[in-house]
């Protein structure tokens, strides 16, 4: 697995798709797939012929191409990566090559075409654009994993020059497609009928590079941007399809066809706006929550530092001043033992204070009964790992969850066991940061404790583990094995956990990684 620097790891090239969205791509191919099958069946038959349909759609498509091209420059700027400066130049010479193909296709602006198009120029345009798109394709998914990164002159720079190379090379086709009418490989008959075998070899050529492009996606770590880079690879597939199946311009499958095209691009961009969007809102809401906690941890840290001094320092300082009296009393010649003891009293009245004083920070803990629900844990647990959604998939862990469907339900606070599986949660997300050469896999499971009335809840990573030495006091108050940790978050699981009747404790995950158990009473009270 690549590492992704941490301040990259909420943009879409290495964002981690949601359940939510594989369903609606999967979704999404499966009503490509249907309008395929659609399509197929009336593919031939000749509709009228729309003037204005070719260069409307293909002027969205050249839009929607540069918009794309330009998102995707704005993501390689940030990451310097090498494969989103090939997709992004895919999605650039789609968005030009478009041009030539629209002025040069029959009937559009005249009869044979702009540039002195040939009968076969706006075929073999079409070709090459169909080629370019998915070799841009397959170029990133070779890349996106090797690490590279593009050359050490400004994002600036390498965005100018790779604008002007693509140029050069869609300049370089359109000449060739231009000049070379004659020579190339008839695809075109007429200006309205195909020549149909050699439309078919083009169309499964083009079809395996789609194919090709969907493997290599689909064989490594897939991100948002490599799930809806499947989508417009299928969508393409489909194109391609209806195209190699129809005899004539103006068929329904060639309008058909046109409409697959214009869906696979769009659909890559809408994600990329939809999703950048939503991270943006993500992001502002998320930090407006951490200002929020952080002041009111702070407020009230300093509050209970302040409450526990001034109730602590009276009896601490009546204990050391009735010892100092004891002392002195217990020296005098003869020692005067009834006021020696009535100071040793005083010292053990004065302990009870103290520990009365410890005894109230756990009451924190142990609210009033009416405070405490029901609560169904996996529930719980599955509205906490939403909380930490973004977190998980900003950092490219995969989540397995095991469920039990038959589990009690424990009578707590909600908010105060929802802070334990945060905390946990978030405790294995750290632990799995610096992880490279393996997955990251974050496993929860609940299950009923065996010959007990109780749930056992257990989260475990796959990150470095705890070392031995450390495990017996991992959940000890200020002990911490993170190098800016407090030592007090797992304190605080314990003490909740404890004051519903539970237990927590720690263990191995083998081979590699740390596993927390939660125990908790179905009737915790």
């Amino acid at each position: 697995m690549f590492e992704v620097a941490e301040e990259h790891q909420l943009l879409l090239a290495t964002l981690m798709p949601s359940k939510g969205q594989i369903r609606l791509a999967l979704g999404v191919v499966l009503v490509i797939v249907a309008s395929t099958a659609f399509t197929l069946v009336f593919a031939n038959i000749q509709l009228p012929r729309a003037a204005a349909f070719i260069p409307a759609l293909q002027t969205a498509i050249a839009f929607t191409d540069a918009v794309t091209a330009a998102l995707l420059f704005a993501q390689f700027s940030i990451m310097r990566s090498r494969a989103l400066l090939v997709l992004a130049n895919g999605f650039l010479f789609t968005s030009l090559i478009v041009i030539p193909h629209l002025l040069t296709f029959p009937g559009a602006f005249t009869p044979s075409g702009l540039l002195g198009a040939g009968l076969q120029t706006t075929a073999w345009l079409y070709f090459f654009w169909h080629a370019g798109s998915p070799l841009a394709v397959i170029g990133y998914a070779l890349l996106k994993d090797t690490g590279k990164a593009a050359p050490r002159s400004s994002a600036k720079a390498v965005i100018v020059f790779s604008i002007i190379l693509v140029l050069l090379m869609v300049c370089g086709l359109t000449f060739v497609a231009v000049e070379a009418d004659a020579l190339l490989p008839r695809l075109m008959a007429s200006t309205i009928e195909a020549n149909k075998s050699n439309l078919v070899v083009s169309g499964v050529f083009l079809g395996s590079l789609c194919a090709i492009a969907i493997v290599l996606l689909g064989r490594r770590r897939r991100t948002v941007l490599d799930l809806w880079l499947m989508v417009m690879c299928c969508a393409w597939l489909a194109e391609l399809m209806v195209t190699s199946s129809i005899s004539t311009r103006f068929s329904f499958g060639f309008y058909a066809s046109r409409l697959f095209s214009f869906f696979a691009v769009f659909s890559v961009l809408l994600i990329l706006l939809s999703e950048t969007m939503s991270l943006y809102a993500n992001l502002i809401y998320s930090t407006l929550r951490r200002r929020s906690s952080r002041e009111g941890r702070q407020i009230a840290m300093d509050a209970m530092a302040a409450s526990v001094a001034h109730e602590v320092n009276q009896p601490i300082a009546a204990m050391t001043f009735n010892s100092e009296a004891a002392l002195l009393l217990l020296g005098q010649k003869p020692p005067n033992l009834d006021e020696a003891r009535a100071a040793l009293e005083a010292i053990v009245a004065d302990g009870a204070r103290a520990g009365a004083v410890v005894a109230s920070l756990r009451a924190m803990f142990k609210r009033d009964t009416h405070q405490r629900v029901g609560i169904d844990v996996n529930e719980l647990l599955e509205d906490v790992l939403k909380i930490v959604d973004t977190d998980i998939r900003s950092q490219q862990i995969l989540v397995s969850t095991e469920l039990a469907g038959s589990l009690g339900r424990v009578f707590a606070d909600r908010a105060q066991l929802q802070q334990v599986f945060l905390n946990l949660f978030v405790n294995a997300i750290e632990a799995m940061r610096g992880i490279t050469d393996r997955v990251r896999l974050l496993q929860i499971k609940s299950d009923v404790i065996q010959g007990k009335s109780g749930i056992l809840v257990t989260i475990a990573d796959s990150g470095p583990g705890i070392e031995s030495k450390d495990k017996s006091r991992i959940l000890e108050p200020f002990f911490s094995t993170k190098a800016t940790g407090t030592g007090i978050g797992l304190a605080i699981c314990k003490s909740i956990v404890e004051a519903h009747g539970g237990h927590i404790r720690v263990s191995d995950n083998h081979p590699r990684g740390a596993i927390f158990h939660v125990a908790l009473p179905d009737d915790a009270l």
